[in-house]
């Protein structure tokens, strides 16, 4: 069953959220800019779970783990997004969408961001 961002724990959460933030970070680092103290033995069972759940991976320089996120930030939200369309909306992100267009979520500018991407995609351009 794959795991979905939107059932990590808060310290998981927090944690991922760090190695976003740094782009590739010790488990010394994640402990040292925690809001909350802890051993780092803890942050490196966090981290080694966020590993296994597949949202980071970690390769060794001088004998310390450093971790990076598998993907980015905006691609996890996609996929949290895409796990409520299915749980609620059948699947259909075009409803998901509409839904916080209707609801006013977004204002002028990010109407505007959002459109040229979608003009982007249809001409086969990225952005």
């Amino acid at each position: 069953m794959p795991h979905h961002i939107t059932d990590l724990g808060e310290l998981e959460r927090e944690v991922l959220e760090l190695v976003w933030r740094n782009g590739a970070v010790s488990a010394d680092a994640v402990q040292k800019q925690l809001s909350r103290a802890l051993k780092e033995s803890t942050v490196r069972t966090v981290l080694k779970r966020l590993e296994e759940k597949g949202y980071l991976n970690h390769t060794v320089q001088d004998r310390t783990f450093i971790y990076k996120a598998k993907e980015s930030r905006a691609v996890a939200a996609a996929r949290a997004v895409k796990g409520i369309a299915d749980r609620f909306c059948s699947g259909s992100l075009e409803e998901v969408l509409a839904g916080i267009v209707d609801a006013r979520m977004l204002d002028r500018r990010e109407l505007e961001r959002l459109a040229e991407k979608i003009a982007n995609a249809k001409g086969g351009r990225k952005s």
